[in-house]
């Protein structure tokens, strides 16, 4: 191969991961936008402090289950008829949802544009995540998966830096952001591996492949499991920073938004040295497990800042944002684990169904808050954060050491319907 040619291939994937980047930018920006303007936005259309809370969570828990059914349909798109149709489609439809959003006036129609964003939203990361895992080669994908990841988690801060300009225009915006992203994607390619499958005639983006198969099941159950601490923490203990800065003694309220904002900053860096790390030690398993136990140890800091202030919240948010930060790390881990016939599908709804599990995780947490206050106990919000936290880690480390490294595995290869190891002792 050409010197020219090589220079020209490298600047296509260079190419490439920056507009997955600024994907991931704008579905950040856009998953999370609702979290920030929240109570201002719930508040122009009537809702009342008494119920702000329990009407955020139904809220957001729409967007979630969009992000759920968004998962499973982008997924075997990616499969079936390539990646690139995902990154177009999905971007239209989120795109949309947004600039409806600005529109809303009642609660329910509010509802209903979040479950259809949350559908849109659904394809962005993981078809990202594929075509990077994809092109780039096996020793350096990680650091295009990390890159994507800072980049995009940037996107937090601006959704609360333009969400100061009213919450309407954050959508507005939201929206215009996508359809300038659309135009700029007009210039992506391909993945090579999906062609290679899309010759081999084998059956591609068949969800319930993920089902037939014990082996394969098991470790698609593992890898959304080990994801569940992260959003747990951002959904319910950064969303609820009002009603947990009041429960610690907060002298002024604490702001979601900022919190949010100063989360993902820490996120950002955490995704950058967790990335890093995984490169160093050659091993994305132990960077989960590292990364996990400092989690807790940063939320278990937060949740007895008794007294908190705002500038030891923003402190808190970085400090706890840096230590979720494996997000890209937990992504490139799904996508390295299937077969390219079914890796879109894989790498696309295991962090939307990590994303959609805030909403089983959302009832667990409402029960503990229930049963605590029913107990008597005047901090139950406290007390039911540190359970649900001590759950989901425990669950999360038993499936990370259920799954198999995955570092420098080479991707070009294909998923059966049944195992062919099964079928040969099946047949001996």
């Amino acid at each position: 191969m050409s010197d020219i040619a090589i220079t020209k291939s490298t600047k296509n994937v260079v190419f490439l991961v920056i507009v997955a980047a600024l994907g991931y930018f704008v579905d950040i920006y856009d998953l999370l936008i609702f979290s920030i303007v929240r109570v201002q936005s719930l508040h122009d259309i009537g809702v009342t402090d008494a119920e702000m809370r329990t009407k955020g969570e139904f809220i957001i828990n729409m967007q979630m289950f969009g992000l759920l059914l968004g998962g499973i349909l982008w997924g075997v798109i990616g499969d079936k008829y390539g990646r690139i149709k995902v990154l177009f489609g999905s971007i239209l439809l989120y795109s949309l949802a947004n600039f409806a959003n600005g529109f809303a006036t009642t609660y329910t129609f509010y509802a209903i544009v979040r479950f259809i964003a949350g559908i849109g939203l659904a394809g962005e990361l993981g078809a990202g995540i594929t075509l990077v895992s994809e092109t780039m080669s096996k020793e350096k994908r990680g650091y295009g998966t990390a890159l994507v990841a800072v980049i995009g988690l940037f996107g937090a801060a601006a959704a609360a830096t333009v969400a100061k300009f009213g919450w309407q225009n954050a959508y507005f915006i939201g929206g215009g952001l996508g359809v300038l992203l659309l135009l700029l994607r007009v210039g992506t390619f391909e993945s090579g591996m999906f062609k290679h499958a899309e010759q081999s005639g084998v059956s591609k983006g068949n969800f319930w492949m993920l089902f037939t198969d014990r082996k394969r099941f098991i470790k698609y159950l593992c890898c959304i499991l080990i994801g569940m601490p992260l959003w747990f923490v951002v959904g319910i203990l950064i969303t609820q920073s009002p009603e947990i800065g009041k429960e610690l003694g907060s002298a002024e309220p604490l702001s979601a938004g900022t919190g949010i904002m100063y989360t993902y900053i820490g996120l950002s860096i955490g995704d950058m040295l967790a990335g890093l790390f995984a490169q160093l030690t050659r091993s994305r398993k132990l960077t989960m497990l590292v990364f996990q136990i400092m989690s807790v140890i940063s939320v278990v800091y937060y949740l007895n800042q008794h007294g908190i202030t705002r500038s030891q919240f923003i402190g808190t948010c970085l400090f706890i944002g840096v230590f979720i930060g494996y997000w890209a790390t937990f992504c490139t881990i799904a996508s390295e684990q299937f077969g390219t016939n079914i890796r879109a599908t894989v790498t696309t709804t295991v962090p939307n169904f990590v994303r959609g599990a805030l909403i089983p995780i959302t009832l667990g947490y409402e029960f503990f808050v229930h049963y605590f206050k029913q107990q008597g106990y005047t901090n139950s919000i406290i007390i039911s954060a540190y359970v649900m936290m001590g759950l989901v880690t425990i669950i999360a480390l038993i499936a990370l050491s259920q799954l198999k490294e995955s570092f420098g595995k080479d991707l070009n290869y294909i998923e059966y319907d049944q195992d062919p190891d099964a079928l040969q002792a099946a047949g001996s």
